[in-house]
């Protein structure tokens, strides 16, 4: 007969405690904290709750497989590579793109990567195979990913297709830090658009700061749209007794949009790139908005960050005993007098797009006498006639605010003589110049940037005074 030896528990003499200890069905080996395995019927648990089973250095382990899932590394990939299969990457393309080498294809491999960043679709990340193997069916054809924050996983199946995507997430899920701005100034407004829930428009009618205080995560985020029009040139007249003056020339116009963060419906002058939109970073940055040139003075600058946008120039004056005096040249360029029939120069200083045209000439054919319209930043001033006052250039439209709103129109220039039209403003702030026959010379609307009209003698008219607009997307 086989001898046996029954027993309940095995305790240590040390101190007791259990080595194999029974009760019901559940066996335990090892005691206290560091219980190694419990053995309960047809189920075997290793370690303890909140206790940790590794295998040792060199032990391997089979039969338990892979669950379709990847250990992601968590450290970013920031150049091309060989990935290992089971292993999930972040890649991190901010710097530049770059390629993540396949493994060679075994059934089972599988490898994931993410889009670090948010960057793939500047800088995208290229994935390709393990010498003529395939991806998706197709040997030796690299797959670029350049869709912001994608994630894709790769499971090689067989020679047939290579290596197979089974998951594809462009969601983009990322946290909610975006541009956050506010603005300094009395008169200055930072409103969400009423277009667009996502967007806000900071409007600038007198110096002021927009002052960024954190950006985005997401690197085109924090590129701002922006309208920046300067002050209108004034009218021709300077002190009595004063002149027959051409109008005054629009404020120069400059307007950018980042179209895939923020498409509004521009100008024709919107830019593209490299100045199609103002990256910004946590900063203040002062805005100045130019005045409207009085009398024979251009119009003042209006700044954003780099964007520069020219006065107006003044309208050409007749001085009667004095010498004539020339229209002068600026964002858009002053209208000429009927005693001096040059006009005044647009776009001075160069920008591309052009932010505005030169003014028109005036006319000396007695005895009916017209003076030349102020440049608009759409289009020429025209030029004076035997009967009528040349208007001034059309200024453009757009719907940076939210709304379409013309501006930076010329003003209309000086008519001599009983029956003769001064010409009407451009659209978008031009005055429009004094004639016997109506109307009176009249300033530039102020915020538009529009060129004074011409007036009578020593009768000294404004421009319009200019205007900053910053649009961006804050959420």
């Amino acid at each position: 007969m086989t001898s046996k030896i029954k027993v309940d528990n095995i305790n240590k003499v040390s101190d007791d405690s259990n080595i194999i200890k029974k009760c019901g069905t559940t066996t335990t080996i090892g005691s206290g904290a560091s219980n190694p395995i419990v053995v309960d019927g047809s189920a075997v648990t290793l370690g303890r709750c909140g206790g940790t089973v590794a295998l040792a250095s060199g032990a391997t382990q089979t039969g338990f497989g892979r669950t379709g899932t990847v250990d992601w590394q968590t450290t970013p990939k920031t150049a091309t590579f060989t990935a290992v299969s089971g292993e999930g990457y972040f890649c991190n393309t901010t710097g530049s793109a770059f390629t993540v080498n396949l493994p060679a294809g075994v059934a089972g491999a599988i490898v994931s990567v993410a889009d670090y960043a948010g960057t793939w679709q500047t800088n995208n990340l290229t994935v390709a195979a393990n010498g003529s193997e395939k991806i998706g069916g197709v040997a030796s054809s690299p797959v670029s990913l350049s869709t912001e924050g994608q994630s894709v996983t790769l499971v090689y199946v067989d020679g047939t297709q290579g290596w197979i995507n089974t998951m594809d997430s462009t969601s983009n899920v990322r946290g909610s830090t975006a541009l956050t701005a506010s603005v300094t100034g009395a008169c200055n407004t930072l409103v969400t658009a009423p277009c667009c829930a996502n967007v806000k428009i900071a409007t600038f009618t007198g110096p002021g700061s927009f002052i960024v205080s954190s950006t985005s995560i997401v690197a085109a985020e924090n590129t701002v749209g922006y309208m920046v029009v300067a002050g209108g040139g004034g009218n021709g007249n300077d002190s009595p007794p004063g002149s027959y003056s051409g109008g005054g020339g629009a404020g120069g116009y400059r307007e950018g949009r980042n179209v895939p963060i923020d498409n509004f419906t521009a100008s024709p002058l919107v830019a593209n790139s490299p100045t199609n939109a103002v990256t910004v970073t946590a900063q203040s940055y002062p805005i100045t908005v130019g005045a409207g040139g009085a009398g024979r003075v251009q119009g003042s600058n209006s700044i954003f960050d780099s964007i520069i946008s020219a006065g107006g120039g003044f309208g050409a004056m007749d001085g009667g005993a004095a010498s004539p005096a020339s229209a002068g040249t600026g964002g858009s360029g002053g209208g000429g007098n009927f005693a001096n029939t040059g006009a005044g120069a647009g776009n001075t200083p160069p920008t591309s797009p052009s932010q505005g045209n030169n003014g028109g000439t005036g006319i000396n054919t007695p005895p009916a006498y017209g003076s030349g319209g102020g440049g608009g930043a759409g289009a020429v001033g025209q030029n004076g006639t035997t009967s009528k006052g040349g208007n001034g250039g059309a200024g453009v439209s757009s719907s940076i605010t939210g709304a379409s709103v013309a501006r930076a129109g010329g003003g209309g220039g000086f008519a001599v003589n009983s029956g003769i039209q001064g010409g009407t403003g451009g659209t978008g702030g031009g005055g429009p110049g004094y004639g016997p026959a109506g109307p009176t010379g009249t300033p530039g609307t102020v915020n538009t940037g529009g060129g004074s009209g011409g007036s009578n003698p020593g009768a000294k008219t404004n421009g319009g005074s200019g205007i900053v607009v910053i649009r961006y997307k804050f959420q």
